[in-house]
Parts: C-alpha cells; sequence; structure tokens
C-alpha cells in the first residue's frame, strides 16, 4: 500500500524542497475550470471560496470548525482548475459520473493567469522525500486537507499545488491559494459559457464518452 501519513514537521517540508519541485505555469497557459452559478451556494468563474474543508475538496486549506464542520476563513482561498475540459469534467462529476448540464446552473469557463503561477509539484519526488507518496493525489481528503495545511504554513509565498487527477489518468490538475493567487486571475475570461451551451454538445459528448460518464441534455 503506498504510503500517506500525517505530514511531517514544517523542517521537513522545507528542507527537503528543491527548485525543481517549483512548476512555474505560464500565463499564456490556459487553465479550465466547471463552476455552478445556481443553487445555494452560487459562484462567480473567478471566485475563490472560504468555507471548508469540505468533503469533496482535496486540498482545502482551511481548518476545521466544531466538530470537523467547515469554518469561514477570508485568509484561506481555494479554488481548482484543469488543463483540459476532461479532467474538469472527471473531477467535478466524479461522484455520480453522471454530467448534469442544467442543474444549480454550470458553467464552463477557461482563464489565462495574468503572472506565473508558482505552484509546488506533488506529481514529482517531493512527496516521497517528505515521507509519503503518490497517494497524496489520491488518498483519503481528511489527510491530504492536512497536507494542504502543513504545505500552506511552509510555503506561504506558493500559489497552490500542482497534482496528478486521479479521475483523469493522472493528467494535470491545480489547486490555487488566496492568497496569493487572487491577484493572478484575469479581469475577464477567455470563455465563459453554460455548460448546455449548443457549442459544447459534441466536446462533452466525446469527453463522456472517453470517461464512461453519461451526459444528460
Amino acid at each position: 500500500m503506498a504510503r500517506l501519513p500525517l505530514p511531517p514537521a514544517r523542517a521537513v517540508l522545507v528542507d527537503e524542497l528543491h527548485p525543481e519541485d517549483i512548476v512555474a505555469v505560464h500565463p499564456a497557459t490556459r487553465l479550465v475550470r466547471i463552476f455552478t452559478a445556481h443553487g445555494n451556494h452560487p459562484q462567480r468563474w473567478d471566485s475563490f471560496r472560504y468555507t471548508g474543508p469540505l468533503p469533496h475538496g482535496r486540498f482545502d486549506p482551511q481548518r476545521p470548525g466544531k466538530a470537523g464542520a467547515p469554518s469561514a476563513d477570508s485568509g484561506n482561498g481555494v479554488v481548482y482548475f484543469g488543463l483540459s475540459v476532461r479532467t474538469s469534467v472527471a473531477e467535478v462529476f466524479q461522484t455520480s459520473s453522471i454530467v448534469d448540464r442544467k442543474t444549480r446552473g454550470p458553467r464552463l469557463v477557461v482563464v489565462r493567469p495574468t503572472r506565473t503561477l508558482r505552484l509546488l509539484d506533488l506529481s514529482g519526488l517531493w512527496p516521497t522525500r517528505v515521507g509519503a507518496s503518490q497517494e497524496i493525489s489520491s488518498g483519503p481528503k481528511r489527510i491530504t486537507q492536512a497536507w494542504a495545511r502543513a504545505i500552506r504554513s511552509a510555503f506561504g509565498d506558493l500559489d497552490g499545488l500542482w497534482y496528478r487527477s486521479s479521475m483523469d489518468g493522472g493528467d494535470p490538475a491545480l489547486c490555487l491559494w488566496d492568497p496569493p493567487a487572487g491577484t493572478a486571475l484575469p479581469a475577464e475570461p477567455d470563455v465563459l459559457l453554460p455548460l448546455d451551451h449548443p457549442g459544447l454538445d459534441i466536446p462533452l459528448g466525446r469527453v463522456c464518452e472517453e470517461l464512461n460518464y453519461v451526459l444528460l441534455n
């Protein structure tokens, strides 16, 4: 079994950080996100979430509140992106494997950061050197959230994490934290479409066929 203990002391995390452990995401890179614009907790295309940790938020950095419940923390925002539509679909709809294009008004957004993002690479050897493994991208979220808090405390200047999508064959996924990543999102997105837009029929159909997800019209 791959190892995923609770994180070690801050000094261990810092001492084992090598220059090659930082991924620099160029401003020309297109980041893809699917979010819900309606429902009890509507979001905007550029909104970070400051309440957590939530059960599905792998690298939510907020500290749990009373009895482990999510808590509000204005100093710890989080948002998740993929580098492709497929990664975003795979991650967002993983619980049911059903892509519902209407309920709660899902939206697809594509953005390019306004500056280079500096992310800790969890797909390389850093997790191994600090006593973990690639299980950090797929293991119990209670533990991966503890790692997120430890990493954020040790490396407050980093914009977030670069990790393997456990639902899309290990393709890259990004977790951004605010601060400081809130300053890296543009004023306007490159693409912002409702998920039921007719122009997405073919690409979503292809993605769902590859993932064996069900696409609802």
